[in-house]
């Protein structure tokens, strides 16, 4: 669902109406809402609620079907309100249900609005540590990927300050494994090629703008390269993300969440898609938040959304396909 007040409903109508052959999917939303939605965007979106995900089959050509999660309040575009905190939770834990039973083959997430759900109890950063959590995942990894570039943070959601203690060996040597299984798993690209950025200006310049280079993210990756891993760096940030130096790897490792989702954002906003590593389950999202200031308009670009279905599509199916 995602946050009510914000995109996602309007990003789910678009993507029925933009519905390619073979990605069925279904909304967890209160259908009530999503039919008024369509009715004051005049988005001609049949809505049907099914009881059961093996029912979408034969409505979604016909219309969005929709397994209702209803909301304790009618919903304002723009006004998030937390007596609807409690559906969007319940929305992400049904979605994460059917998947770990293995009846829906991905679950794709639309935007959240954090302080929200924090301020109704939400006791998680955000979608990430909620679907660890819920699926017994030790170590979820952030990625944001697009057809131009898919890129990794060893630190997400944190303050520069704090990230700073967040940075050890131990950290970027586990999440590389999490990344390279995945490339592995969900790409079915042999043998991952992973190229790490380093954190000061120009790498550290031998220490001389700072030794976190020397002192832990080297001996990260040499770690990872005794481990077999096919891992380069650590690069100057700058210069990592010309169209030559992208040529050399499948994923860049960014030390922060600015350095790795910039580049990204920057190259292919709309077709990137937010990708949780490490579950258990296929997870995807677009790559933006809930966009209040316009919600309700019809102004939302729903390309991300899209992206998202389809990445979730192929990286299920490239999982089921594996031995």
């Amino acid at each position: 669902m995602g946050d009510p007040a914000g995109i996602g409903g309007e990003l789910t109508l678009r993507a029925w109406l933009a519905r390619r052959h073979g990605r069925t999917f279904v909304a967890l939303d209160d259908p009530a809402r999503l039919e008024a939605l369509a009715h004051t965007l005049g988005l001609d979106v049949p809505i049907r609620v099914v009881n059961a995900l093996d029912a979408a089959g034969a409505v979604f050509r016909d219309a969005l079907p929709v397994l209702p999660v209803p909301l304790a309040a009618t919903p304002r575009p723009g006004t998030p309100d937390p007596a609807n905190a409690a559906a969007v939770i319940a929305s992400i834990e049904q979605a994460t249900r059917l998947a770990l039973a293995g009846i829906a083959a991905a679950v794709v997430t639309n935007p959240i609005h954090k302080s929200t759900l924090y301020g109704a109890g939400f006791p998680y950063p955000g979608h990430t540590e909620f679907l660890a959590a819920l699926t017994g995942a030790t170590l979820p990894v952030m990625m944001l990927a697009s057809p131009m570039l898919r890129v990794v943070p060893v630190t997400v959601h944190a303050s520069l300050r704090r990230m700073l203690d967040m940075i050890t060996i131990e950290r970027i040597v586990a999440v590389c494994r999490v990344t390279e299984a995945a490339l592995r798993t969900h790409w079915g690209i042999a043998a991952p090629r992973l190229a790490v950025a380093g954190l000061n200006p120009h790498a550290g310049e031998d220490g001389t703008m700072g030794e976190e280079e020397t002192t832990i993210i080297a001996p990260a990756i040499a770690q990872l390269r005794a481990e077999g891993l096919d891992v380069s760096g650590p690069f100057a940030a700058d210069s990592m993300f010309t169209p030559p130096a992208r040529a050399g790897y499948d994923v860049a490792m960014g030390m922060y969440h600015d350095q790795a989702l910039i580049p990204l954002k920057t190259l292919d906003m709309r077709h990137g898609v937010n990708v949780t590593l490490g579950l258990p389950v296929v997870r995807t999202s677009p790559d933006h938040g809930t966009a209040f200031a316009i919600a309700g308009q019809g102004r939302a670009d729903p390309s991300s959304l899209i992206a998202a279905i389809d990445l979730a599509a192929e990286l299920a199916a490239q999982t089921e396909a594996r031995p």
